[in-house]
C-alpha cells in the first residue's frame, strides 16, 4: 500500500487528528530512547539494552537458565464474573494473546502454536505487539503472524502495540483479524450480544479515544476494552466498559523473587503489572505476554496466553 493510500485508509478508521498523529510519531519519534509517550524512558528503544543485558547475564551464569524460562510459555485459566454478563454468554471464553514478538525468537513462536493449538475457546482477542522491534522491517513479524493465524480459529480481534506499526494494519487484517482502531464489534450468541472494543497504542503512539470506541455502546451493554497498556485503566472505568484486557508490562520479565517487577516500563501502580485487578467496579487482567522484549530471557516471570472464562455472578458462586 502506498504512503498516500496509507494516510487515506488511516484517516478513514482513526480520523485526521490521530492519523497525522500515529503517522507523524512513526517517521519522527518511532526510535526515541527519551521523551514521547506515557513514560520518559524506553529501554526497548535502545540497542546497546539488549548487550548489556545480555553481558550481565552471561557473566552471572544466569542466560541460559533466562532462556529455558522464556520458552516455557504455560496456560493460564481465568475467570470473569459479572451480574452485567448475559447469561447466553455464561461459559464463553476468550483466548488471551499479548506481546508475541513473534519475529524475536522461533522456539517461543513454535511453543506458543503449540499451546494454541491444543486451547478450546469462542474467540481470540489479541492485545499487540506483534513485532520485536520498535521500528524498521516487519516482513518476518507478519510471518510469524500468518503463522499463528492458521493455528486460531473462531472470531479474532486484535489492537496495536508500541513495537507495531501501523503500516502492518492492511496486512493483518488480510489475514482475517478484525484490528479495532478505536472501534468497536458485537459478539452475538444465542440471541444476546455483547461488546469488544478496542484503542490504538496509548502508551507510544498516543493515538488512542477510548471514548471513540464506547460511543455505540449501549449503557446495559456487557463490555469489553481491548487495549495495549493498562494505562488508561481510569479512562477505561469512565467509559463504563465491564473488562479491560491488556499487556505491554510483560509482568516485569526479568523479577525479583516472589514476581516482583524491576520495571514495568509504564506509567501505573505496580498491582495492575501483571494477572487479575479490579478498579471502581470494573475488572481487569494484564497479561505477562508470551514472548519477550529485548532479549528472550524471563527470571521469576513466566509468560502466558490466557484463557478467560466469562460467567454470570450467580453461577460462578455456585
Amino acid at each position: 500500500m502506498s504512503q498516500h493510500a496509507l494516510w487515506e485508509y488511516l484517516e478513514r478508521r482513526l480520523g485526521r487528528e490521530l492519523a497525522n498523529r500515529r503517522i507523524r510519531i512513526e517517521r519522527e519519534h518511532e526510535a526515541q530512547i527519551f521523551g514521547q509517550g506515557l513514560n520518559w524512558f524506553h529501554p526497548e528503544n535502545l540497542a546497546l539494552s539488549r548487550y548489556l543485558i545480555k553481558a550481565a547475564l552471561v557473566s552471572t551464569g544466569l542466560y541460559r537458565r533466562g532462556l529455558e524460562n522464556a520458552r516455557a510459555v504455560r496456560v493460564t485459566r481465568n475467570v470473569v464474573a459479572s451480574t452485567r454478563l448475559p447469561a447466553a454468554f455464561d461459559g464463553f471464553t476468550l483466548l488471551h494473546l499479548s506481546d508475541l514478538h513473534l519475529d524475536l525468537s522461533d522456539d517461543i513462536t513454535q511453543r506458543i502454536l503449540a499451546l494454541v493449538e491444543g486451547c478450546a475457546y469462542d474467540a481470540c482477542v489479541l492485545t499487540g505487539d506483534y513485532r520485536a522491534g520498535t521500528s524498521g522491517p516487519y516482513d518476518a513479524a507478519m510471518t510469524g503472524m500468518e503463522r499463528l493465524r492458521q493455528a486460531l480459529r473462531g472470531p479474532i480481534f486484535a489492537v496495536l502495540g508500541n513495537h507495531d506499526s501501523v503500516a502492518m494494519l492492511p496486512a493483518i487484517e488480510s489475514l482475517g483479524i478484525r484490528v479495532l482502531m478505536n472501534e468497536f464489534e458485537r459478539v452475538e450468541r444465542n440471541g444476546a450480544t455483547i461488546v469488544i472494543a478496542g484503542i490504538d497504542d496509548a502508551h507510544f503512539f498516543r493515538a488512542d479515544d477510548v471514548e471513540k470506541a464506547a460511543s455505540g455502546r449501549a449503557p446495559d451493554d456487557y463490555s469489553i476494552l481491548l487495549s495495549h497498556t493498562p494505562e488508561i485503566y481510569r479512562r477505561a472505568v469512565q467509559a463504563g466498559f465491564d473488562l479491560m484486557l491488556s499487556g505491554h508490562t510483560h509482568g516485569g520479565q526479568i523479577c525479583l523473587p516472589g514476581q516482583v517487577p524491576l520495571t514495568l516500563d509504564s506509567d501505573l501502580p505496580r498491582r495492575f503489572g501483571a494477572g487479575a485487578w479490579q478498579h471502581k467496579g470494573m475488572t481487569g487482567y494484564t497479561s505477562r505476554g508470551a514472548s519477550c522484549s529485548i532479549i528472550p530471557v524471563r527470571f521469576n516471570c513466566p509468560p502466558e496466553i490466557t484463557l478467560h472464562t466469562l460467567r454470570t455472578a450467580s453461577v460462578a458462586l455456585q
